[in-house]
């Protein structure tokens, strides 16, 4: 079987999977091309830069220092049977399991109920600008579909929305979170888009970026739908 590929690691966050002290692996692959993705380098399929096995030895380490592990990428469950492979090693040392996911896979997804505690979903915009964003006519469909069967599994998740304002305004962002509200999700987050690549014919200003945040009537009106919204600036 072929190994897991890991192109980065964080060894310490507390903002990756609520009320944990986690690190975060970042895997390698994605079948996403993201406008706004901040971890460009890792698209690509290929090799990673990180030895699995040295970085398990690290995880080692980390017992009773940190309490979750957490998957990302790229998008992690692209790995299939390797990182499953992978999270039951990490899973016997007595760490719960984090994944932050897109909802492009659900299929995988529904395989790795068993072995993942918590998720971490992406709802990156309207079903109509879905493709302009992602590259993907499927991706919303398969993120909905995620969506549910997550909620089938009773785990604990959170639905994290980035807001670009070159794909998302704030009537978008009304009517993604009504979807979510109408769904039962309990959990969100609303986060601020940073511009780590922003080409110069398709910028955004501070102000654009802003916008969705400084907006009291707005966030009392979508944190009225929910048990928990965070908002990241």
């Amino acid at each position: 079987m072929q190994d897991i590929q890991i192109g980065g690691l964080v060894p310490f966050t507390t903002i990756d999977y609520p009320n944990k002290l986690s690190a975060v692996l970042f895997l390698v692959g994605c079948p996403l091309r993201c406008e706004y993705c901040s971890n460009p380098h890792l698209l690509s399929v290929g090799n990673g830069e990180y030895d699995p096995e040295r970085v398990l030895e690290w995880i080692k380490s980390r017992t009773g220092k940190l309490e979750a592990i957490v998957f990302s990428g790229g998008e992690a469950l692209m790995q299939g049977p390797a990182l499953f492979q992978y999270i039951r090693r990490v899973r016997e040392l007595g760490f719960k399991i984090g994944l932050h996911t897109n909802g492009f896979y659900p299929n995988l997804l529904a395989d790795a109920v068993d072995l993942v505690d918590w998720i971490g979903l992406d709802f990156k915009a309207t079903r109509e600008k879905y493709p302009d964003l992602t590259g993907q006519n499927i991706a919303y469909d398969n993120m909905i579909k995620s969506l549910e069967i997550w909620q089938k599994s009773g785990k604990d998740f959170e639905v994290r929305i980035t807001c670009d304002p070159r794909f998302i305004s704030k009537d978008d962002l009304v009517q993604i979170t009504d979807i979510l509200s109408a769904k039962g999700v309990k959990n969100i987050a609303i986060q601020k888009y940073v511009p780590h690549f922003e080409s110069d014919t398709n910028k955004t200003t501070e102000a654009q970026r802003n916008q969705f945040f400084n907006d009291e009537n707005l966030r009392a009106q979508i944190n009225s739908g929910f048990d928990s919204v965070v908002w990241r600036e």
